[in-house]
């Protein structure tokens, strides 16, 4: 990890935090701005009154997210191995066809 860090003030949810990471600047402020994002998303599907539990309902959303998008990349890894398989059954195939018309 570098030592090189940015530090950087985002507004969440109508809350201020300087958030200070090696990550480039315009990075930090799109994940910031998606994080803000949800939270209002939330709290505009289900009128909250404490932003704790805004923030642990998004938290949720988004960990969601991330779950169904590393399922879906599993199944992809899985299709790759399918994928070759099908491949391999492919020449399997043309050698037969190949060795019946000779």
């Amino acid at each position: 990890m570098s030592d090189d860090y940015n530090i950087l003030k985002v507004n969440i949810y109508g809350t201020e935090y300087p958030i200070k990471g090696s990550a480039d600047i315009e990075y930090i402020k799109k994940v910031a701005q998606y994080v803000d994002s949800k939270m209002r998303e939330v709290n505009k599907n289900i009128s909250i009154d404490s932003s704790l539990k805004v923030s642990i309902l998004a938290a949720l959303n988004i960990t969601d997210e991330l779950f169904r998008v590393k399922e879906m990349k599993s199944g992809l890894s899985s299709n790759t191995e399918l994928d070759k398989r099908i491949s391999k059954l492919n020449l399997d195939i043309e050698m037969c066809l190949e060795k019946s018309s000779s």
